[in-house]
């Protein structure tokens, strides 16, 4: 040991009195008599630290000469659609010998690493960063055949489910202008519903996919936890977020979902995810649909209608009761349709809300840990140290996720892991439901689109979004897969006569992904979701509700 002190260099900046000085950071001392001994220790971790630092990075190395990126550009508003979708537009051609995804086009979420393009993470609070290397998924549907176009704008930090909080501009509804796209997936949901582009690839932390699918009409999925590897990813800590796809219909989602899905030797997530294209999703599709009975494609399927995704205050009525008509048409399919209640579906918000600002808070600081995967440095040395200039640039959801985490870990000691233990406990609760039927279904979103906020004070910045992810975010807890699935219209809260799309969520066991679109792609292929409007008058919501809750009181239920 004592050689080793002897090695130290005359040029480390740790001096005495710096062990104390850090522990009085947790309101702790030392023994003074220890204090000498413990400030030369820390000054042989810093020359560990600087040697550690001064090697190489080992990053995967793109495959560039196979997929050359042509014409990477910011587009000018004469290029951009929906308001400002697009975070950089460009062309990265996929395998020209064809594949499941052959002559797709792709956007990706501009919080997903694409070697040599900037990325803005939706904000203006560091320059743009470009990775040297492509997140797994984007080597993945290039070798199926899809042709990448660009990145969609993503939310600020990912951290709403607006779509106007990005630094680099607002996204429109592609139904209706002057109405929130949804987010923080909000640019690849726009582009897809609008039919600019066939497939977005995003991520979802709390319903960042499902939501804004929801709201744009779009078909969007989270898979199970870790189905799809997280690798080049940025927008979230790693036990709450979620890669996923936002298509237009379901069998475009199960070609994207078999393409991207499987480990990929980096991601310690996705360990139990199987072997990348082996999970048949397509061909399973294929192989049932139209099916043996044409009629009646769902025969024996149990749908569970969750009682607890109904009842809120949250949840328009219209909304309501598009998602019971989507749901009775079930039985036309087949499928037998019962009441489910799962108490412990109520908990989720909480949970996840204490989860996501520690988890949160610790990641944007720069200080997450305790994953295998891939580090994107560049990413880091892009955006830290923070300082008063640049945290000022944040929008008041990525500072209020901060102030809440360092809170919360200040004040609550353990209360983090608590989290997870109730997390797991929710989790079991809905296994035990989903043993007793193949899905759940809800309303994805309780209500439609809202207009866009504004950005005034923190509180004016989050109103128009309060309640919208009471029945989404529970699942990135779980890590149930989960589908919002557009099954008609209802009309918007501030204006009855704009009428804007409904999601139904179909949730089913973990690694399940092939009941929900078996489900999903049944009820798609028989109804046409744009023709279904629900727009209940005023009047009628008494009525209607108090029907609807006599359904539930005397229909089986699943504890």
């Amino acid at each position: 040991m004592s050689v080793f002190f002897k090695s130290i260099s005359s040029g480390n900046p740790v001096k005495k009195g710096d062990a104390e000085d850090q522990l009085k950071k947790i309101g702790v001392s030392l023994d003074s008599k220890d204090s000498d001994d413990y400030d030369l220790l820390l000054a042989a971790v810093h020359d560990v630290a600087q040697h550690i630092s001064d090697l190489p990075d080992y990053q995967p190395v793109p495959d560039t000469k196979r997929y050359p990126r042509e014409n990477i550009r910011r587009p000018t508003q004469q290029e951009q659609d929906l308001g400002n979708a697009w975070a950089h537009k460009f062309l990265i051609q996929g395998n020209q010998d064809g594949g499941a995804m052959a002559k797709k086009t792709v956007t990706l979420k501009d919080c997903i690493a694409v070697a040599g393009v900037p990325q803005f993470f939706g904000s203006d609070a560091f320059p743009a960063w470009t990775p040297s290397t492509d997140a797994t998924v984007v080597t993945r549907v290039l070798d199926a055949g899809a042709d990448i176009v660009g990145t969609s704008v993503c939310e600020n930090f990912c951290n709403s489910t607006a779509s106007f909080t990005s630094a680099q501009g607002t996204v429109e509804n592609p139904h209706r202008t002057g109405y929130s796209a949804g987010g923080s997936t909000s640019g690849g949901a726009a582009l897809v519903g609008s039919g600019k582009v066939d497939v977005a690839i995003g991520t979802d932390q709390g319903g960042s996919i499902r939501v804004p699918s929801s709201l744009c009409g779009c078909v969007g999925f989270k898979p199970t936890h870790g189905l799809v590897p997280w690798t080049g990813f940025t927008s979230g800590d790693a036990v709450d977020d979620h890669a996923g796809t936002i298509t237009r219909t379901v069998a475009d989602n199960a070609a994207c979902l078999d393409a991207i899905a499987g480990y990929d030797d980096i991601d310690d997530r996705a360990l139990g995810a199987g072997e990348p294209g082996s999970h048949g999703l397509v061909e399973f599709l294929t192989s049932y649909s139209p099916g043996a009975n044409k009629t009646r494609p769902l025969a024996g399927f149990k749908i569970g209608v969750l009682k607890e995704g109904f009842y809120n205050d949250f949840v328009q009525p219209e909304v309501k009761e598009a998602v019971l008509n989507a749901v009775r048409k079930f039985e036309q399919l087949g499928a037998s349709v019962q009441e489910v209640s799962v108490p412990a579906h109520l908990e989720g918000p909480a949970v996840w809300t204490v989860q996501q600002r520690i988890s949160g808070a610790l990641t944007i600081l720069g200080q997450a840990h305790g994953r295998r995967g891939l580090g994107l440095t560049e990413f880091e040395h892009a955006r830290l140290p923070w300082t008063s200039e640049n945290f000022q640039k944040l929008f008041p959801s990525t500072q209020n996720t901060v102030i809440n985490g360092l809170y919360l870990t200040d004040k609550f000691p353990g209360l983090y892991s608590k989290t997870m233990n109730i997390g797991r406990q929710i989790r079991d609760a809905f296994d035990r439901a989903l043993r007793e039927c193949d899905v759940l279904v809800m309303p994805t979103t309780p209500f439609v689109a809202p207009r866009h906020g504004r950005r005034g004070t923190p509180r004016q910045c989050f109103e128009p979004t309060i309640g919208l992810t009471v029945n989404t975010a529970v699942f990135n807890v779980t890590g149930h897969p989960a589908l919002s699935l557009p099954v008609g219209f209802a009309p918007a809260r501030e204006d009855h006569t704009v009428a804007l799309p409904v999601g139904m969520q179909i949730v089913s066991g973990r690694w399940q992904e092939k009941r929900i679109f078996q489900v999903a792609h049944a009820w798609e292929t028989a109804f046409d979701w744009r023709s279904c409007r629900c727009m209940v008058e005023e009047a009628q919501h008494d009525d209607l509700n108090e029907k609807v809750q006599y359904a539930v009181e005397v229909s089986p239920v699943v504890a």
